[in-house]
C-alpha cells in the first residue's frame, strides 16, 4: 500500500497560492559547495513553471523558458544577401532552445527523485511546445547537479563559460580619456547587434525584445577619442559603413530589480576586514583603495551582456566600458557588476574582476529533445565545437 503522504505531485505554479511557500524553499537552498562561502538568491516571487509537493508542502520547483537562438552559421546562396555593413554573407542558423533554470529541492527531501521528476516534467512541456534542444547551467564542482543531468537525464557537457564578477567600490573609476563612450538608442543597438553579432552562438532571435526591455538600462559604444563625440555622432548606419580602427560595445541589465544576492558562511574576521576596506575607501577616496562592498546582506547587481568589439585596441575599449558601467552601478546602489563570457573570449582580458568572487568555469550541459533538425546545415548542435564567443541572454541569469 502506497503512503499517499509521501507521494510527490508535480503541478503548475500558482502565483497566488504558492508564492510564499516557494520563497521559503528558495531561502533554504544555498548556492555553493559545502564549507565554503555560499550565495543565496532572493527571486522576489519570480514565477515558477512547475512545483513539486508532498501533501500540502512544496518541496521543489523548476523554471524554464523557450526561445529561438543561433546555433550555427552558413554562407548565403544569394549574393544579394551580402551586407556592406557586416562585410560578410554569412547568415545565422536558428534553433528552438529550452533553458532549465532555478531547479531547487528542499534540503530535507533530497535523494528522493524529486529533482529528476521535475526535470522530466519540464522537458515534456518543452517538447510539447516545439523545443529542439534543452540546456542548463551549473557550477563545475556541483557534483550532485552534474550527475543528475549527465547520468540520469541524458545531458552532455557542452560549454564552460566564465562568470566574472567585480565589486563596486565606494569611489568612481577613472575612464581612460583616450576613449569616448557613446550611448546608443535601443533601435540603434538592435541594428548593431543584428549586423555584427547575429551569427554568435546563443544569439537570441528576438534581440529587440531584450534591448527594449525595461530592465535593459542601455547600450554603450566605445570609440577612440577624436573619432566621434556624443555631439558629432553621425548615426549608426554611417558608423557601420566606416567604423574606427577599434571599437567595443556592451549593454547593461538591471538585475537589481529582479532579485538580490547574499553571501553566506563568511567568518566574523572576513566581515570585519570587508567593512574596514569600505570605511577606508569612503574616508580616503583619492587613494583609490579597492574595497569590498557589503555582500553579507542582500545586495543588487548589474549584469553586462552583449560584449563585443573589433580592432587591435578593442580590449582597451571594453575595459573603458566596464569602468563606465561600474560608475553607473555605483550611482544606482549596486554592490557588484557581473558578466559571463566564453572561456576563450578575447575580450575577457579587458574585463576587471575579482577571482574570489568569480567562477572560472561555469558548466553548460545540453540535450537534444527531438530526432529531426530544423536546419540540416548544423547537424547535431550538441556535438559542435565551441566558438570564441557566446551571447548570454540576461533574461536567463
Amino acid at each position: 500500500m502506497v503512503d499517499e503522504s509521501l507521494t510527490v505531485i508535480v503541478r503548475e505554479f500558482d502565483v497566488n497560492k504558492d508564492r510564499e511557500r516557494v520563497e521559503a524553499v528558495e531561502m533554504s537552498c544555498e548556492v555553493g559547495p559545502n564549507h565554503k562561502l555560499s550565495l543565496f538568491t532572493n527571486m522576489f516571487g519570480d514565477p515558477i513553471c512547475r512545483v513539486a509537493e508532498i501533501g500540502e508542502e512544496i518541496v521543489g520547483m523548476i523554471r524554464g523558458c523557450i526561445k529561438t537562438v543561433t546555433c550555427g552559421k552558413k554562407l548565403s546562396r544569394k549574393s544579394k544577401q551580402y551586407n556592406i555593413t557586416t562585410h560578410t554573407n554569412q547568415i545565422p542558423i536558428y534553433t528552438k532552445l529550452a533553458y532549465i533554470l532555478g531547479l531547487r529541492v528542499s534540503p530535507n527531501q533530497r535523494r528522493m527523485g524529486i529533482g529528476l521528476k521535475l526535470v522530466n516534467e519540464i522537458e515534456a512541456w518543452f517538447r510539447k511546445n516545439g523545443a529542439e534542444y534543452s540546456y542548463m547551467a551549473t557550477e563545475n564542482d556541483n557534483l550532485a547537479s552534474v550527475k543528475l543531468f549527465t547520468d540520469k537525464c541524458g545531458y552532455s557537457k557542452f560549454r564552460t563559460p566564465s562568470i566574472l564578477v567585480n565589486p563596486v567600490y565606494a569611489h568612481k573609476i577613472k575612464v581612460s580619456p583616450n576613449v569616448t563612450v557613446i550611448p546608443l538608442t535601443p533601435s540603434e543597438a538592435v541594428i548593431l547587434y543584428r549586423n555584427r553579432f547575429s551569427t554568435t552562438e546563443f544569439f537570441p532571435r528576438d534581440i529587440d525584445s531584450v534591448l527594449k526591455n525595461k530592465l535593459s538600462i542601455g547600450t554603450f559604444l566605445a570609440v577612440p577619442s577624436g573619432s566621434y563625440s556624443t555631439e558629432s555622432w553621425p548615426g549608426l548606419y554611417k558608423f557601420l559603413l566606416g567604423p574606427p580602427y577599434s571599437w567595443a560595445v556592451l549593454s547593461v541589465w538591471n538585475s537589481k530589480e529582479v532579485f538580490t544576492l547574499q553571501v553566506r558562511g563568511a567568518s566574523r574576521v572576513k566581515r570585519a576586514l570587508a567593512k574596514t576596506s569600505r570605511v577606508l575607501d569612503r574616508a580616503l577616496p583619492w587613494l583609490n583603495l579597492p574595497s569590498i562592498p557589503d555582500l553579507f546582506s542582500p545586495f543588487g547587481f548589474h549584469f553586462l551582456y552583449g560584449l563585443g568589439g573589433e580592432g587591435p585596441k578593442s580590449v582597451k575599449m571594453i575595459k573603458a566600458l566596464c569602468g563606465f558601467a561600474h560608475n553607473m552601478a555605483l550611482e544606482r546602489g549596486c554592490a557588484v557588476v557581473a558578466t559571463e563570457v566564453a572561456s576563450c573570449e578575447p575580450l575577457r582580458f579587458g574585463i576587471p574582476h575579482w577571482k574570489m568572487l568569480s567562477c572560472a568555469e561555469d558548466l553548460w550541459c545540453i540535450k537534444r529533445l527531438v530526432e529531426d533538425y530544423s536546419d540540416g546545415s548544423v547537424g547535431d548542435w550538441t556535438k559542435s565545437v565551441s566558438e570564441f564567443s557566446i551571447f548570454v541572454d540576461p533574461r536567463e541569469i
